[in-house]
């Protein structure tokens, strides 16, 4: 005899509130298409960034824009501004735009662009996956290269063709499942050190993800597939700071490049000028970069790019559930960041800085 209905949702779905459709990758795909002016701004970008990485580009590779996008419009304002700038630093600039969906939490609060897009609780992912895409294609038409966090693991199925730089945080470097889909994208990932400062989880991390995996996952049509890797050798270490204090200063960028050394990875850093290394003060955030910049200037080695927190306008404010109205245009609402006259202004030094190495 089977169990009751009763007996199965005890079993399995006694915590379940609803199980709704998802639409498939292919779907999403197919609705919002890759153009070839895409295309080629994400595979340029992804090229970039290697060479950058692997020492063949004297550049800076400059991974700068919101903490997390909650407003499309504001993004697609503040990229305008940001394509401008990176064409006229080009020569000494990559530029990546900041355009993160997703958003990790210590324990609760909104989570991101995808999971809840109309900043509301309705939770209607199919809109944030079509609005994320459509935003990815509209800033990569620009001729700006975008870098995406990537948080839940069936996401990137989604968007990863449009994305030239991937992240994975500091909540998520130690997860067994994260290390494995760094090991399938095909762009370079940055991976954080953890939130209480261990450097050594990111090493390890960026070791495992240029291994082979096999795992379970989704394929395009969203049905359950067992996917198999190579491995993804352009996985470096993004140092953050943490609760305890700032580490880009240039005895932890040291030790770091030694740690890499000693697994036989390539000696690669970047610094995030937010987070622990500015404790959250986007006024800080100026100090760090400006720091950094005189001394990449004087010739310190192993520091490959920088991560900065920017936006329309300064600082954070609070998000009401329902009442997105009242919000102020271009203004973040989880890390405070900076304005955008701050950031060009930053972005003009950090430019002269790799001039002054030269």
């Amino acid at each position: 005899m089977s169990p009751s209905a009763e007996t199965l949702i005890a079993l399995d779905g006694q915590r379940t509130q609803a199980i709704n459709p998802l639409l498939s990758p292919a779907m999403l795909r197919h609705e919002h298409p890759m153009t070839s002016r895409v295309a080629e701004t994400v595979l340029s970008g992804r090229a970039g960034t290697v060479d950058i990485l692997e020492g063949r580009d004297d550049r800076l590779l400059v991974v700068v824009g919101p903490c997390s996008v909650h407003d499309a419009e504001a993004a697609l304002d503040y990229a305008r501004k940001l394509a401008a700038k990176a064409g006229e630093l080009r020569g000494e600039l990559h530029v990546v735009m900041r355009v993160y969906f997703e958003k990790p939490r210590t324990t609760l609060g909104w989570k991101g662009l995808i999971n809840d897009p109309g900043l509301d609780g309705s939770y209607e992912v199919n809109k944030g996956l079509r609005l994320a895409r459509q935003l990815l294609l509209d800033v990569s038409e620009l001729g700006l290269p975008v870098g995406c966090e990537f948080l839940d693991p069936i996401t990137p199925q989604f968007i990863a063709d449009t994305v030239t730089w991937g992240s994975i945080g500091a909540r998520t470097a130690a997860s067994q499942v994260h290390r494995q889909l760094c090991s399938a994208l095909s762009m370079p990932v940055g991976i954080k050190n953890s939130t209480e400062g261990d450097v050594q989880v990111a090493v390890d991390a960026t070791r495992a993800a240029a291994a082979s995996h096999v795992f379970p996952g989704i394929n395009p049509d969203g049905l359950a597939a067992l996917l198999t890797t190579t491995g993804n050798p352009d996985c470096h270490v993004i140092l953050r700071g943490s609760a305890a204090g700032p580490n880009y200063d240039a005895a932890t960028i040291s030790d770091t490049l030694a740690r890499l050394r000693e697994q036989g990875l390539p000696e690669r850093v970047i610094i995030d000028a937010s987070h622990g290394n500015s404790a959250k003060d986007h006024v800080r955030q100026a100090i760090v970069v400006r720091e950094l910049a005189a001394r990449i200037a004087g010739g310190e080695q192993g520091i490959s790019g920088l991560m900065l927190e920017s936006f329309l306008a300064a600082g954070r404010q609070d998000l009401t559930l329902g009442r997105s109205e009242d919000l102020t245009y271009g203004q973040s609402i989880t890390d405070a960041c900076m304005d955008w006259d701050t950031t060009s202004e930053l972005l003009d030094t950090l430019a002269a800085a790799v001039v002054t190495r030269r």
